[in-house]
């Protein structure tokens, strides 16, 4: 039954060990990526960026702010100086929460009368969002129980108040925050593949030996083959973009226009990072092992699923690199912050520039001569 057994294993063995950079592969990418996850993975919320607009300015107000960074929820990262600056740090990204404290907190607290505190909260990230809306209440409870042996009189209710303002996705729908995530990381997968996988079985079939002979420069080469897999992605993204609203019922809030023109240029640096790799590969399987080295992080360190702020420095600078986390980032601020041109230059900057850097480095690599 089992006759010829130890001659193909013998020979699949051999087979293996004459391919030392994919059993190389094999063997260090799922080290790499459990050290990596394994620090990367936390659910709890901690250091959300706050920007605060204190106009009171004592130290009671002084005292309540320490309250929230105590907590470890909270970084007090940024300052406003009005309330559309508090409203615009938000709506940009910059800041998941906004803490307004009134002109007169001190005042109140010290008449016995009770006073509100206005905590501004990005519902976008319905994770984040329901933290902050917990811990805030908490302080609020915990500073009145503090306050409350202190004054004299009556008071009908908790000195401090927190009143929460949820913006943007008031009724904290999970759809509305990982639909817009999701769409980014499946354009990512299937385009960077196709990309690959095409061009490494070029190579496997010898079928880059008619270009290799041609007067086409490495620019030119890599570029004729970015381009009809741009013209898949932005059909693909049309699509997903319709299920999302109809489907899903996530509304768009924001410039279709605006989100179409930022999409061009994560295409641009997706479709450079799978010919970055096709570069490096061999044959198809190796191409799948580098892939999936950049698939993983793209879905985990990114702020997909699990908060940046949460994760460790290093793990966190990692993600910064990954094109992922600044797509999110634009799907999200215009699709449900209406984010504007300039509220999300930064994030689309910083992704052309990957993209630009990627793509270069892909064509010096390229040789338009047989290996």
């Amino acid at each position: 039954m089992f006759r010829g057994l130890t001659s193909i294993v013998y020979k699949e063995t051999i087979h293996i060990l004459r391919d030392p950079k994919t059993l190389f592969l094999m063997m260090l990418i799922p080290g790499i990526q459990l050290v990596i996850f394994g620090y990367a993975i936390d659910l709890d919320v901690r250091n959300v960026t706050t920007v605060v607009y204190n106009l009171d300015g004592r130290q009671a107000s002084r005292d309540l702010l320490d309250s929230f960074r105590n907590t470890g929820t909270f970084n007090l990262a940024l300052d406003a100086g009005s309330d559309t600056e508090l409203e615009a740090a938000i709506v940009r990204g910059d800041a998941q929460v906004g803490i307004k404290i009134p002109p007169d907190y001190t005042d109140r607290l010290l008449l016995g009368e009770p006073v509100a505190v206005q905590v501004l909260i990005d519902g976008s990230n319905s994770t984040v969002a329901m933290q902050a809306l917990n811990v805030s209440n908490a302080i609020a409870l915990t500073e009145s129980l503090d306050i409350l042996p202190r004054i004299v009189g009556q008071m009908t209710g908790p000195p401090i108040e927190v009143r929460p303002r949820v913006l943007f996705n008031p009724d904290m729908r999970t759809a509305n925050f990982m639909v817009p995530g999701l769409v980014a990381v499946i354009l990512q997968v299937v385009i960077m593949l196709l990309t690959v996988v095409a061009i490494v079985r070029e190579k496997e079939e010898g079928t880059l030996e008619q270009l290799m002979v041609t007067p086409v420069s490495r620019f030119g080469l890599m570029l004729g083959k970015l381009i009809p897999f741009g013209v898949i992605g932005l059909i693909e993204i049309g699509s997903v973009l319709a299920l999302m609203r109809f489907l899903f019922g996530v509304p768009i809030a924001g410039s279709l226009l605006l989100l179409a023109g930022f999409t061009f240029i994560y295409l641009f640096t997706v479709l450079s990072t799978g010919l970055l790799i096709s570069t490096f590969a061999t044959n198809q399987l190796q191409a799948l092992q580098l892939a999936f080295l950049i698939v993983m992080p793209s879905i985990l360190l990114s702020g997909f699923i699990f908060p940046q702020e949460s994760m460790p420095p290093a793990i966190y600078a990692i993600g910064q690199v990954v094109p992922a986390t600044y797509f999110i980032r634009i799907m999200r601020g215009i699709i449900l912050r209406d984010a504007g041109f300039y509220d999300l230059f930064g994030s689309a900057g910083i992704l052309g520039l990957i993209g630009i850097v990627v793509f270069v480095v892909s064509a010096l690599r390229f040789r338009k001569t047989l290996a």
